[in-house]
């Protein structure tokens, strides 16, 4: 009897061992792309040293919608020349704005067509409850793109955006996100 046992036993924990590994490591492995920013860009030398604000670089259309992300025209107005010794830094001024060529930046929050957003309809609220804490990173970091969506993994997901509107008392009916 004590055989039998074991035989059931040694299978089913290998299952939930193996089961384990391939959900937690191997599954996500498959699932994502890992890709890098076209250009290290520094937030710390920004925000930090230069005491810049997010809204300065990232900006708002009238309807309160996102404009997206800086144009390299923006970043020109101070980086028309080399201003420190990132080799990083001069390859953006040589490669882009000497170009006059806008960076395709990789965006981890970009939503999908049929969600409405107003960055102005949650201006109280921390840029970092939704999205990455870039503001302390010298280096941007890991863009995982979902292979069979093709959105990033840290694109805001519908339950993260109730339970907030939860906590608030805002409301949760579809119409106000989709459009």
């Amino acid at each position: 009897m004590a055989n039998s046992k074991s035989s059931v036993v040694l299978p089913f924990l290998v299952g939930v061992v193996a089961s384990l590994v391939l959900g937690w490591w191997a599954f996500p492995k498959v699932l994502y792309s890992q890709k890098t920013q076209p250009i290290r860009f520094d937030h710390v030398v920004h925000v930090e040293d230069q005491a810049m604000t997010c809204d300065q670089c990232h900006t708002f259309r009238e309807n309160g919608s996102f404009a997206g992300l800086p144009t390299t025209q923006s970043c020109a107005d101070c980086h028309s020349d080399v201003q420190g010794e990132d080799p990083e830094e001069e390859r953006f001024v040589t490669e882009y704005v000497q170009q006059g060529k806008e960076v395709e930046w990789l965006v981890y929050q970009y939503q999908p067509d049929n969600v409405y957003f107003s960055h102005i309809a949650h201006k109280d609220i921390e840029c970092t409850k939704c999205h990455l804490d870039v503001a302390n990173m010298k280096n941007p970091p890991v863009y995982y793109e979902n292979r069979i969506s093709g959105y990033s993994k840290n694109t805001m997901k519908m339950w993260e955006c109730e339970r907030c509107h939860a906590q608030n008392g805002a409301s949760n009916a579809c119409f106000v996100c989709h459009k």
